[in-house]
């Protein structure tokens, strides 16, 4: 149930009968105070612009034909023009009803696409850092949201996998076991890659090598591709013990690395050049954009092969957004990426597209994110000023997490405590990011985000088990629960209710804008919402109609909460 949408529907469909052309907007949004009803549209003042009328005439001419019968139990015309919306409660009721017992609360798009999410991305023989951390969970949050939806999600972790540097990784691997006769384990993928970098710089004999092996990975030698694939195999499967304890839906499965798109540049770069669209500029092949100007005011240029025949990034995201059209066929590929990436993805992308390898139709979206920072307002580093490894930030998450749950909790068990300390820790570390809009810079805090107050996960977790606890001290048969009605008599019962049936407006907008934040904002609304009915509508010594009526209602706000914060890879528990 998307009221906006239905309310949208009607009263558009209102300002046509009253003489509006073909998809006017009704610019319905919810109201912010209730004094101006539950929803509001605001676009009459400027259709009635448009035909030269008064909006207030024109707003008149619009109620007297809309149809909301059933739907809204008053209409009124407030201001120069604006729409007042207040909804009946009996409609609102028979909605939560029916949210209650529809799979999924009976929300689903009308049409479902397929969708790529590109999404992570680490490199290969390297460790992953907090500077993955916001692709990781922002891409996997809107991949639920779109999922939850009913469309189709194709995951793309657009992996580091290939370039200059596997030669000399190879032959450092190779190396070491051969020194070690044996198979080596990759436990510590920084000090591998240093000890390989460092051996390429002392040891001419061993650059050579690495430069050889360059070569013959890159025309497809079966010994360097098998010592590549144990590379890319042993990076993989560290990094999918970071994915596992985020909460994280990537699988192995999900790999689409750069080397996927390799074979396809050599035959993109001669389509572009037999277009007209490259050319070649100092022994170097390059596109050259009106759209985008340099310091001199002329077309910018950008190269898609170097001068030595190699290829760049701009050339693998033009043959990733060709294979992502052609051969996933998608609808949408959504680029999760830091917001310095912009430019280059926009001036990939408009390459695809003048090349004609993939029509407008197809949605191509950067969905760029701000950068994590410190206490100090710089990039968040550790306090000798190194990257911090994605590993130790969960462990001292862990850690913090114990001392404030052992601090709180004495009635649980060891069990139960290890439960909550890890789904505090994670959920606290990913909501901190994820309740901020992701195309702005944000401060790492751990006091703020491990809470029990304000917008933070501990907060919303506690908020949940709250309403477990509801249903643990209440004896109420379950059918009788099922068979209760529910009646809306207080205006507490009224706002929780038309709050509980937005939830889909918040996810809708998830998976539009690809903005996490928006649902975050609606749980801690919900849960704040929550707090005050439970405070001023008694449920347990309720007569009983009463008391079932408000149980489903906390039923309902329970399972929303729940599913909320599963759509942002957040875990619950039953008691904290």
């Amino acid at each position: 149930m998307n009221i906006q949408t239905l309310l949208s529907d009607k009263i558009q469909h209102a300002m046509i009968l009253a003489g509006a052309e073909n998809n006017p907007e009704p610019a319905v949004r919810q109201s912010g105070k209730p004094q101006f009803g539950d929803y509001q549209a605001n676009g009459i003042m400027g259709v009635a612009k448009k035909l030269g009328l008064n909006p207030r005439e024109f707003a008149q001419k619009v109620l007297e034909r809309v149809e909301l019968n059933g739907i809204a139990e008053k209409l009124e015309i407030a201001g120069p023009g604006f729409i007042n919306i207040f909804l009946a409660k009996e409609w609102l009721a028979d909605n939560v009803e029916k949210a209650l017992s529809a799979v999924n609360f009976g929300i689903k798009t009308n049409n479902p696409q397929t969708v790529v999410l590109d999404y992570s991305s680490p490199n290969v023989a390297k460790e992953m850092h907090v500077g993955h951390l916001r692709s990781t969970i922002i891409g996997d949050a809107v991949a639920r949201a779109l999922e939850f939806m009913g469309n189709k999600v194709i995951r793309a972790n657009h992996v580091g996998d290939w370039g200059t540097q596997f030669g000399m990784l190879i032959a450092y691997l190779e190396k070491m076991e051969n020194e070690q006769a044996s198979e080596m384990e990759l436990s510590d993928l920084e000090a591998f890659y240093r000890a390989a970098k460092e051996n390429y710089d002392s040891d001419e004999v061993f650059a050579e090598k690495a430069r050889q092996y360059v070569v013959k990975l890159q025309s497809g030698d079966r010994y360097c591709l098998t010592m590549w694939k144990k590379l890319v195999d042993m990076t993989m499967s560290q990094n999918q013990l970071n994915y596992n304890r985020l909460n994280v839906t990537l699988s192995e499965q999900d790999v689409m690395g750069e080397s996927l798109y390799n074979p396809m540049l050599p035959e993109i770069v001669a389509d572009l050049k037999a277009k007209g669209l490259a050319v070649e500029d100092d022994g170097a092949l390059v596109v050259y954009l009106d759209e985008f100007k340099n310091k001199d005011g002329e077309p910018m240029g950008v190269i898609v092969q170097k001068k030595d025949g190699g290829f760049l990034y701009t050339t693998t995201d033009i043959a990733a957004a060709k294979y992502r059209y052609e051969t996933l066929q998608a609808d949408r590929a959504l680029v999760f990426t830091d917001t310095r990436q912009s430019q280059h993805l926009q001036q990939a992308w408009l390459i695809t597209r003048k090349a004609g390898y993939v029509p407008d139709s197809f949605s191509l979206e950067h969905e760029n994110f701000g950068m994590m920072l410190g206490k100090d307002g710089k990039p968040f580093k550790t306090r000798s000023g190194g990257t911090v490894k994605l590993a130790d930030l969960l462990d001292e998450a862990v850690e913090r997490a114990s001392k404030l749950i052992n601090e709180k909790s004495t009635a649980l068990s060891e069990q139960e405590k290890a439960a909550v300390i890890e789904a505090v820790a994670i959920g606290s570390v990913k909501y901190a990011d994820l309740s901020k809009n992701r195309t702005t810079d944000y401060v790492f805090d751990w006091d703020n985000m491990l809470s029990f107050e304000g917008n933070t996960a501990p907060y919303m977790q506690y908020a949940y088990t709250r309403i477990r606890s509801i249903f643990n001290k209440t004896d109420t048969d379950s059918t009788a629960l099922a068979n209760a009605h529910i009646v809306l008599t207080e205006d507490k019962e009224r706002a929780l209710a038309i709050k509980l049936l937005q939830f889909e407006e918040a996810v809708q907008i998830v998976t539009k804008d690809g903005t996490p934040h928006v649902l975050c904002a609606y749980l801690y609304e919900l849960a704040g919402i929550f707090s005050s009915f439970y405070e001023h509508c008694p449920i347990l010594n309720a007569p009983q109609e009463i008391k079932l009526s408000r149980l489903k209602l906390a039923q309902l706000t329970e399972r929303i909460l729940k599913q909320g914060l599963d759509l942002l890879g957040i875990k619950t528990v039953e008691k904290m």
